[in-house]
């Protein structure tokens, strides 16, 4: 039987602590946000550094608070998959903002840091918009290592997915630091060269796919 910490506070803030205020936790949510239903080995992959113990606890413990559920993978493939309820789904908005505020900090990481591409997806769609939602939908693959990601622009809405996308329009490859840089609009394209960004493809799709202005108070993504 799991014993779950508590604050016992009588406050929304103080209960939603006592079920995703441990560590790790909100790390899962963000996992499954990005990549949906996926295996256990999957989600373990996308948290360098948790021990299998602790990841499975964690697991138990969303479990119980209904944040998380499992299932049985359709035939043929014989695997669980762990996956969002609607409880859980609806802690995207608060991911995104603790992403958003935590940006700058990013500024000040360590060189030994982890880092996996799929990440980024959460960054996209906090910091990129569709300038041109008449034309016709565009896709552009990021590439960081031997992972990659895939933006699409369609209608004046981003859309983010794990892997690549054959023929993409545009493809965007290098450090992880200057990706977050050219999505976050601190670099341009040029001195994106230069820090060791690759470009191909049609070169109007990063025009397309601009940061969101910054509003006059608002933090800057980067």
């Amino acid at each position: 039987m799991l014993h779950m910490r508590s604050y016992r506070q009588f406050c929304g803030l103080a209960k939603a602590l006592d079920v995703v205020g441990d560590r790790w936790t909100l790390l899962i949510v963000r996992e499954l946000l990005i990549r949906g239903a996926c295996r256990y080995t999957d989600l373990r992959n996308g948290l360098p550094g948790i021990a299998t113990n602790l990841l499975a606890e964690r697991l138990k413990e969303l479990e119980t608070t209904g944040v998380i559920k499992r299932e049985d993978a359709p035939p043929p493939v014989a695997a669980t998959l762990i996956s969002l309820t609607p409880r859980g789904q609806a802690l995207e908005p608060v991911v995104r903002e603790l992403g958003r505020w935590g940006a700058p900090l990013l500024r000040k990481s360590a060189r030994t840091d982890r880092f996996r591409t799929h990440w980024l997806a959460l960054c996209a769609q906090n910091c990129l918009r569709d300038h041109d939602p008449n034309r016709p939908r565009v896709t552009m693959e990021l590439r960081s290592g031997h992972e990659s990601i895939t933006i699409e622009a369609a209608k004046g809405s981003i859309r983010t997915r794990v892997g690549s996308v054959e023929h993409p329009d545009a493809v965007l490859a290098g450090p992880p630091t200057a990706l977050v840089a050219i999505l976050t609009g601190s670099m341009d394209l040029r001195k994106g060269r230069d820090a060791g960004l690759q470009y191909k493809g049609d070169p109007n799709v990063i025009g397309r796919l601009q940061p969101r202005a910054v509003g006059p108070g608002q933090v800057p993504h980067w």
